[in-house]
């Protein structure tokens, strides 16, 4: 499955942005979702994830009760709503795909074998 991540810019802190990631080239619907982000000099960590259906969702620390990601199986896009932006949620933001049945940790990279190109995040304080 090919993944293509939009909808970064630059915000104001306080203010919201959507990321939207779209698939191609398989069944949506026996994929699970993640994002990951990567600021400047920094590891790429774990934001959230999302099951096959939406139904199951988790989050980081960092960005719970503020992030919130959602998928339209009949579009075949997954989303990343963030609100309340602070300037350390500044980083390139990254989708990842992993097959359904898959029990590989959903936090860490090495649990998904399918990557966006990623999409800049700018929050400036």
């Amino acid at each position: 499955v090919q993944l293509q991540a939009s909808g970064g810019g630059l915000v104001q802190a306080g203010g919201y942005l959507r990321l939207s990631c779209a698939a191609s080239g398989g069944k949506f619907s026996n994929y699970a979702l993640g994002w990951f982000r990567q600021a400047p000099g920094k590891e790429r960590e774990f934001v959230a994830r999302i099951n096959w259906s939406g139904g199951i969702t988790y989050y980081a620390e960092s960005v719970k009760g503020r992030f919130t990601t959602s998928r339209d199986n009949t579009k075949n896009k997954v989303y990343l709503q963030m609100n309340s932006l602070k300037s350390e949620d500044t980083a390139v933001y990254y989708c990842a795909a992993v097959y359904r049945y898959d029990s590989r940790s959903y936090y860490t990279e090495s649990g998904y074998d399918y990557w966006g190109q990623g999409t800049q995040v700018t929050v400036s304080s």
